[in-house]
C-alpha cells in the first residue's frame, strides 16, 4: 500500500488529477464492444475491428503477459469559459463567421505531453522499487478499452454520452494507462450509474448518434466526421455539423456533472489558449499547406491534415453563408488543388441563393475534370 500511495502522490504531482489501479482481467462488458463492431458502428476506423484489436481488448494480458497491475490516470484539459457560448449553434453568418474547435484540441497535442509525464512516473517507480519494472504506456494509442479500465479502477462511470464521468470533476479529462509488472492493490470499481433519468446529451446531439447501449454510431458523430473520416462528409449530415470544424463538445457541455463540477486545467504545458476555441473561417479557407503545417504544428489539428480541415471549413461556411464568403469560395473552387476541398466548396456555394454562386458553379463545371467534384457541382446546381 505504501508503494501505491507513493505512486499516486507522484502521479498527481505530475498533473494527473485522477489515479486508480485495476487488474488485467478480461473486461466484463466486452459484448457491448463486440456488438458495436459487428453493427459497423465504427465507421471507416477499420483498425478497431482487426483480429488483433479484438483479441487484445478481450484479454489485456495478451498485450503484456507479465502485467500484474494497470495504473489508470486522468489529466484535465482546457475548458470553455462559457459553456453556453460554446453550445450556441445559432450561426449568425455576419461578415466574419467563426468555426468551433473541441476544447481538448486548443492546446498542444496530448500525445506529446502525456507520454513524457508517464515516462517520468515510470522513472519514479523504478527508483521506488529499486530495479527496472516491466511496463507499457498508453494514451488512446493501443487496443484497450480505456473507459472500461477507468471504471474498473474507480475513476467514474461511463455516461450515456459514452464519456467517463468522475463525480467530482466531470468528464473534461484525458485518459492514460500504465501496464506494470508489479503487484499493486486494485481499487474498487465505480459501481453507481449517476446519469439517472437524464437524457440531455442524447437530446442535444445534432446528428442523433448517441445510442441506448451507451455507445455512439461513429459514422454519425461530428467528431468522427471532422477528424477520423478521410473522404467526403455525407451530404445529409453536413447541415447538422453547424460550425464545428474539428471535433465536438456538445454532449459534454450539456452534461449536469460538467456544468456543476468541471474545473479548468491549470497545467500550463497542456492548457490551450481560449482564442483557439474559434477560428475565422474566411482566413482558414486560404491556408496553404505550409501555412497549415506552421499554424497547427504540435497540436491535435494536424491529425485532420489540411485537406480534411479545409473540407470542414467549407462545410461550416456553407452552413453560415456569410456574404463575404462567396468570393473566397469561388476562388477556392476554381484554384484549389485538392478535389476533396473543391467538392465541399461546391456544396457550400450551393447553400447560397445568390445568382452569382450559380454562375460560378456553372463556370466551374465547364473546366472541372474530377468526377467526384463534378458530382458535387451538379448536386449544388440542382439543389
Amino acid at each position: 500500500m505504501a508503494l501505491k500511495n507513493a505512486i499516486g502522490a507522484e502521479a498527481k504531482r505530475l498533473g494527473f488529477k485522477l489515479v486508480g489501479v485495476t487488474k488485467p482481467d478480461p473486461p466484463p462488458h466486452l459484448d457491448i464492444y463486440e456488438n458495436w463492431i459487428d453493427q459497423a458502428r465504427h465507421g471507416e476506423m477499420g483498425y478497431l475491428s482487426t483480429d488483433r484489436a479484438r483479441t487484445r481488448r478481450a484479454n489485456p494480458s495478451l498485450i503484456m503477459p507479465e502485467c500484474n497491475s494497470i495504473l489508470v490516470l486522468g489529466m484535465e484539459h482546457t475548458l470553455p469559459e462559457s459553456f453556453q457560448e460554446m453550445l450556441d449553434l445559432e450561426i449568425s453568418g455576419g461578415q466574419f463567421p467563426t468555426g468551433k474547435i473541441a476544447s481538448y484540441a486548443w492546446g498542444p497535442d496530448y500525445h506529446e505531453v502525456i507520454p513524457e509525464r508517464l515516462e517520468q512516473l515510470i522513472a519514479f517507480i523504478h527508483d521506488q522499487v529499486g530495479e527496472p519494472v516491466p511496463y507499457r504506456t498508453y494514451t488512446d494509442t493501443g487496443p484497450i478499452l480505456e473507459r472500461e479500465l477507468a471504471q474498473r479502477a474507480g475513476l467514474g462511470w461511463i455516461g450515456k454520452n459514452t464519456c467517463l464521468i468522475n463525480p467530482l470533476r466531470g468528464s473534461f479529462f484525458l485518459l492514460a494507462e500504465l501496464f506494470l509488472g508489479i503487484e499493486l492493490e486494485a481499487d474498487p470499481p465505480f459501481a453507481p450509474d449517476r446519469c439517472g433519468s437524464c437524457t440531455r446529451c442524447i437530446e442535444a446531439c445534432p446528428t442523433g448518434c448517441i445510442l441506448s447501449d451507451r455507445t455512439i454510431d461513429a459514422s454519425q458523430c461530428i467528431s468522427y466526421l471532422t477528424i477520423e473520416l478521410k473522404g467526403p462528409i455525407p451530404e445529409d449530415l453536413r447541415p447538422k455539423i453547424g460550425n464545428w470544424i474539428f471535433g465536438c463538445d456538445i454532449c459534454q457541455l450539456v452534461c449536469p456533472w460538467n456544468l456543476r463540477f468541471a474545473t479548468a486545467n491549470q497545467d500550463r504545458e497542456l492548457a490551450g489558449e481560449l482564442n483557439q476555441a474559434r477560428q475565422q473561417l474566411l482566413d482558414e479557407l486560404s491556408l496553404s499547406n505550409k501555412d497549415f503545417n506552421h499554424k497547427f504544428k504540435g497540436t491535435p489539428l494536424k491529425r485532420a491534415k489540411r485537406r480534411g480541415y479545409l473540407r470542414n471549413v467549407a462545410v461550416a461556411l456553407g452552413n453560415s453563408r456569410p456574404a463575404a464568403g462567396i468570393q473566397p469560395l469561388v476562388h477556392s473552387l476554381l484554384n484549389e488543388a485538392e478535389p476533396l476541398i473543391r467538392g465541399h466548396v461546391a456544396w457550400a456555394l450551393g447553400q447560397y441563393a445568390e445568382t452569382v454562386t450559380k454562375k460560378s458553379l456553372v463556370k466551374a463545371a465547364g473546366v472541372e475534370r474530377d468526377p467526384y467534384v463534378l458530382k458535387e457541382i451538379e448536386a449544388a446546381l440542382s439543389g
